[in-house]
């Protein structure tokens, strides 16, 4: 996003600006077996599973959202509570629910309503959106250069099984080698991961563990011969899927990127405990096959057009916040160790973004230098 104040200049100061490029996208909204643009207000005013009177309600709620939250503690404010008020209790069940329950599933109506507010600042349904030309890999593989340039030392594939807090250093157990020591360590691990290397050690007694629910997700990805309906983002809701998200990325990224074909990814937030999660990615890809092609039969989509379907998961994905969190988010450190904890679960209020985790990655580095002067 062009709000993006900490990524943006990540990709400037690793000289990989010249790579990034901006287009326009727009939203749309797909409600039972209708599909509608979601951009504007006259788009809103002919959004006919909403009244007339609630269609301008939630216009002006829309408007007022950001002004409205100002001076409230909204951290300790349910967002079912919230919008509710706002938007009538009949939006709320109707609309605004079913999106939030694709993503948080049954805790959605519990979160704290400071999540959504804090959202409003990033993202609109019309937006210039910016793509790295080959994605975030490409940044990830830049980073990589720029640190081995530097001196430093990367280590794949190598499992941690431990993580101990000695005098004055950290010690890594891994499966594979011998225990590695440092300085200073920072775990980025979702933290049920991150409790399991430190059960047994001083360090656990230590950490404040908010004992967080994670969604994780299951994204299929279509390559397919021709365009949809050319709106980058597609809630959908009340339809017959499991999943609950169209995006065509080809919208986005040119399609020379893809050999000429469309790329679009569906996805479905869940349990990683859940059936669907643990499924056969197979099994998956064939079901929501015949799903994507009943969504868009209009458009005489068939199995012809279907070039390559790719099913991935990620276990560990939206940490679902209790109210209050602000309260209750663990501090940067733990204890008085030498390690330091920077995981999605303390980006909150921010969202859950590549921006928020530059951010959070900026806050522990600068952490580390305010309480050991030698490291630069």
């Amino acid at each position: 996003m062009p709000t993006d104040e900490h990524l943006l200049p990540l990709i400037k100061n690793i000289g990989i600006a010249d790579q990034l490029y901006w287009k326009p996208t727009h939203m749309g909204f797909i409600y039972g077996n209708a599909r509608y643009p979601f951009n504007s207000a006259v788009d809103l005013l002919k959004f006919t599973p909403l009244s007339l009177v609630q269609r301008i309600r939630f216009g002006i709620a829309s408007l007022l959202l950001r002004h409205l939250g100002k001076g409230l503690d909204l951290d300790n404010i349910k967002i079912s509570d919230w919008l509710s008020k706002l938007y009538s209790q009949e939006v709320w069940e109707n609309i605004l629910k079913p999106l939030f329950c694709s993503k948080f599933g049954p805790h959605a109506g519990n979160l704290p309503a400071l999540y959504i507010w804090q959202r409003l600042g990033r993202e609109k349904n019309t937006a210039k959106r910016g793509y790295l030309q080959g994605g975030y890999k490409n940044l990830i593989d830049t980073l990589e250069l720029k640190i081995k340039a530097a001196g430093g030392k990367i280590i794949k594939s190598s499992t941690v099984v431990k993580i101990q807090n000695q005098d004055k250093h950290i010690q890594i157990n891994t499966a594979e080698k011998q225990p590695l020591h440092f300085d200073w360590a920072i775990s980025t691990l979702p933290f049920p991961l991150l409790k399991k290397c430190i059960t047994g050690t001083s360090l656990d007694g230590d950490f404040k563990d908010p004992q967080l629910t994670y969604q994780g997700v299951v994204n299929a990805l279509f390559f397919i011969s021709k365009p949809l309906d050319n709106f980058y983002w597609n809630p959908v809701v009340h339809s017959d899927t499991e999943f609950d998200g169209v995006v065509e990325m080809s919208e986005l990224v040119d399609l020379s990127h893809y050999e000429g074909r469309h790329l679009i990814y569906v996805m479905k937030y869940c349990s990683p405990e859940s059936s669907l999660f643990n499924q056969e990615s197979e099994t998956i890809a064939q079901r929501w096959t015949k799903q994507f092609l009943s969504l868009y039969k209009d458009l005489d989509l068939s199995n012809e057009d279907i070039l390559e379907v790719q099913v991935f998961k990620a276990p560990y994905v939206e940490p679902i916040y209790p109210l209050a969190y602000l309260q209750n988010k663990p501090a940067l450190r733990i204890g008085d160790s030498r390690l330091i904890t920077a995981s999605t679960a303390q980006i909150y209020p921010s969202i859950t973004s590549c921006n928020s985790c530059v951010a959070l990655a900026k806050d522990a580095i600068s952490f580390i230098k305010g309480q050991d002067p030698s490291i630069h």
